[in-house]
Parts: structure tokens; C-alpha cells; sequence
């Protein structure tokens, strides 16, 4: 049974960063995508970072430069790095996961954390 956890949210002044994780439970021993969401209120869901299941990483441009995806060594804990946060930055962050490549409708997903940026 796959299980995802978030934590590290917060509230921080623009400028500043925090570090978000994601205990997974389920996915270690799989090849699996992992992404980190985020969702604005009157927003759409959208992606943020992710790590195919070969180990690369993508991260999309309204973040580039600002935020970072990894991994431990275990797999087992997914991590984004946020660096010079901005107010647009405000969101609920999710994690989630699918097994295989990043193609497609991710199946697992965490419960959140906030993320609340003031300027």
C-alpha cells in the first residue's frame, strides 16, 4: 500500500525558503515517478518538480532556478528545496506518485501541506 506524507510547510516573509518532505511508504522497491502539486485557492492543480523513475528531474519555469527536487538515498523520502519564496508561491503543496514513467494520471496522492508566503 502506497502512502504519502507531507511536512515542512509554513509561513515565511517573501525571500526566505523552506524545505518540504514526503515519507513514502510503498514506492521504494518500484520504479516510480514522484512529483511535488501545488494548489492556489481559485486555482488549478498544477506540477511544480518531479523525478522520473530513471532519477532525472524536471522543474517547471514559474519556479526554475528557485526550487529544487531530490531524493534520499533510500528513496524513501522526497524532498523540495524552495529558495526566495514569493507571495504567487502561497499554495497548498502536495505529493504524489505513479508507478512508471511521468506520462499519465498520477495515482497516490499525500493529504498536503500549506505553504503561505507574505510579502
Amino acid at each position: 500500500q502506497v502512502q504519502l506524507v507531507e511536512s515542512g510547510g509554513g509561513s515565511v516573509q517573501a525571500g526566505g525558503s523552506l524545505r518540504l518532505s514526503c515519507a513514502t511508504s510503498g514506492v521504494s522497491y518500484n520504479p516510480y515517478c514522484m512529483g511535488w502539486f501545488r494548489q492556489a485557492p481559485g486555482k488549478v492543480r498544477e506540477v511544480v518538480a518531479r523525478v522520473d523513475s530513471d532519477g532525472s528531474t524536471f522543474i517547471e519555469e514559474p519556479v526554475k532556478g528557485r526550487f529544487s527536487i531530490s531524493q534520499n538515498n533510500a528513496k524513501n523520502t522526497l524532498y523540495l528545496q524552495m529558495n526566495t519564496l514569493k507571495p504567487e508561491d502561497t499554495a497548498m503543496y502536495y505529493c504524489a506518485a505513479k508507478r512508471g514513467s511521468c506520462v499519465g494520471t498520477w495515482t497516490y496522492w499525500g493529504q498536503g501541506t500549506q505553504v503561505t508566503v507574505s510579502s
